[in-house]
C-alpha cells in the first residue's frame, strides 16, 4: 500500500492516460455531485416545512366557535355560539394530564395612543402561558405573570412593531400607553416568528380586558397544548374528544362542522410526516440510483482499462510479477481514482447548496444542506464499490496466462 514504486507507477499511468482518468472519475463525480445536491434540496424542504410548524407550539389545538348551521336539541340553527371562563376550565380540567401548556383568549381591536402616536391594534386578553403558545421571545421585561392576572392589572406587553410604530426612542418597558382610553403601563417587548402582524399584537391579562369589557366572561379562542408524550394518533383522538365535549356542553349538533371549530396540529403533523417519509424514501431512491449509475460507469470502465492492459499485465506476469501485485497495483490505482473523483463530486454539490443558500424559499425550499455523516457513507461506499470494480477485472487478468496476455490485440 505505502510502496512508492508503486504510488510513482500509479501517478505516472494517470499521467499517461488523462482522458481515461478523466471519464473514469466522472461518473463517480457526477453521481456524487447529483446524490448531495437531491439530499440537501431534500433536507430544504424538510427545513421549510419544520419552520412552518414552529411559528407556534407544534403539539397546539385550536377551538374557536361560530355559527350553528343545523337546528339541534329545540334550539335554532344560525346560532352564535360563545364561550366563557367555565368552558375553559371545562376543556383544560376534563383531561388534565393531557394537558402541557393553555391560555384562554378574547380578542378586540382598539384604539392605541402614546404621546403623538396611535393606531389600531389587535388586544389579546390571555394568561401567561400564551408566551410558550405563540413561541415568543421577549426582547426586553417579562411577560404577563399569575399576579397580573389576580389582581387584574393594567400591564401590557407588547410586541417589536408596536414599539417600532409608537415608542420611537428609548426603552418602552415602563412607559404608559392609552388602550380605549384606559392606562397600562408597558412591561415588555416581544418577537414573535409569525412575523410584523403578530409583532403589531399587545397582550394584556385576560381578566382585565373583560373587566374593560362591561364584566364579561367571553373566550374567543381557547389554545391548548397538548402533552408531548401524547403519540400522534392519541393527540388526534384527544382533540377529536375536546370538540364533542365542547359540542354537548353548548347544544351544537355532532354533525355541525361550524358551531364548534377546532384545528389540531397533530393531524397536520402525521400528515407532513407521512409526506416527508414519501419524499425522503424518494430521494433516497433517486439518489441512490446515481450512485449505482456512477459505481456501474466505473465498473465498465475499469473493464476496458484492464482489457486495454492485458498485454502489459502478461509482460510483468512473464519477467516474474505475483497475480497479487497486479491486482493490487490496478484497484489501488482505481481507488486513487475514484476518491479523487469523489472529492470533486463533493467539493462541487456542497458548493453548489452553498449558492442555492434561501434563494429557493418561495419554492418551500430553506437552507438545503447534507450532513457529514451522510456524505461520508456515500463517500465509503463509492471507495468500497471503486475497490470492487477494480479488484474482480484484475484478478480476472492475473489468472491470464502470460503468453494468451502476451497474443492479446
Amino acid at each position: 500500500m505505502f510502496d512508492l514504486d508503486r504510488w510513482q507507477e500509479i501517478f505516472s499511468s494517470i499521467r499517461s492516460n488523462v482522458l481515461r482518468t478523466v471519464l473514469s472519475g466522472f461518473t463517480v463525480a457526477l453521481g456524487l455531485f447529483i446524490f448531495i445536491v437531491l439530499f440537501g434540496i431534500g433536507k430544504g424542504l424538510q427545513n421549510a416545512f419544520t419552520e412552518g410548524f414552529a411559528r407556534d407550539a407544534q403539539n397546539l389545538i385550536t377551538i374557536v366557535t361560530g355559527k350553528t348551521t343545523i337546528a339541534y336539541n329545540g334550539l335554532q340553527s344560525d346560532r352564535q355560539v360563545t364561550m366563557n371562563n367555565d368552558d375553559y376550565d371545562f376543556l383544560v380540567n376534563v383531561d388534565k394530564e393531557k394537558v402541557g401548556s393553555s391560555t384562554p383568549r378574547y380578542t378586540t381591536n382598539l384604539l392605541v395612543k402614546y404621546g403623538k402616536e396611535s393606531g389600531n391594534y389587535q388586544i389579546n386578553g390571555a394568561e401567561p402561558e400564551e408566551q410558550i403558545i405563540e413561541n415568543r421571545k421577549m426582547l426586553e421585561g417579562r411577560y404577563l405573570s399569575p399576579t397580573d392576572m389576580e389582581r387584574k392589572q393594567n400591564v401590557a406587553v407588547i410586541g417589536r412593531m408596536v414599539q417600532r410604530d409608537l415608542i420611537k426612542n428609548g426603552s418602552p418597558v415602563g412607559k404608559e400607553l392609552n388602550i380605549n382610553g384606559t392606562m397600562f403601563k408597558v412591561v415588555g417587548v416581544f418577537s414573535d416568528d409569525g412575523g410584523d402582524w403578530d409583532e403589531r399584537h399587545i397582550t394584556v391579562p385576560i381578566s382585565t380586558l373583560q373587566q374593560m369589557k362591561k364584566g364579561s366572561d367571553t373566550v374567543s379562542t381557547n389554545f391548548i397544548a397538548y402533552n408531548e408524550n401524547l403519540s400522534p394518533e392519541e393527540a388526534i383522538k384527544y382533540g377529536d374528544q375536546l370538540k364533542e365535549r365542547l359540542k354537548s356542553r353548548k347544544n351544537v349538533a355532532p354533525d355541525d362542522e361550524n358551531g364548534v371549530r377546532v384545528w389540531n396540529n397533530a393531524k397536520n403533523m402525521n400528515d407532513t410526516f407521512t409526506f416527508m417519509a414519501v419524499l425522503t424514501a424518494i430521494v433516497g431512491f433517486i439518489g441512490m440510483g446515481t450512485l449505482l449509475a456512477g459505481i456501474i460507469g466505473i465498473s465498465n470502465i475499469m473493464v476496458y482499462i484492464v482489457k486495454e492492459r492485458t498485454k502489459e499485465i502478461g509482460v510483468r506476469k512473464a519477467i516474474g510479477a505475483k497475480p497479487g501485485s497486479i491486482v493490487a497495483l490496478i484497484v489501488q490505482e482505481s481507488v486513487v481514482i475514484t476518491v479523487i473523483s469523489g472529492f470533486v463530486g463533493v467539493g462541487i454539490g456542497v458548493l453548489t447548496l452553498n449558492l442555492i443558500g434561501d434563494s429557493l424559499e418561495e419554492y418551500f425550499i430553506k437552507s438545503p444542506s447534507v450532513g457529514l455523516g451522510t456524505i461520508f457513507m456515500a463517500f465509503i461506499a463509492l471507495i468500497f464499490s471503486g475497490l470492487i470494480a477494480g479488484f474482480v477485472p484484475a484478478y480476472r487478468a492475473s489468472r491470464i496466462k502470460p503468453i494468451e496476455a502476451l497474443r492479446t490485440e
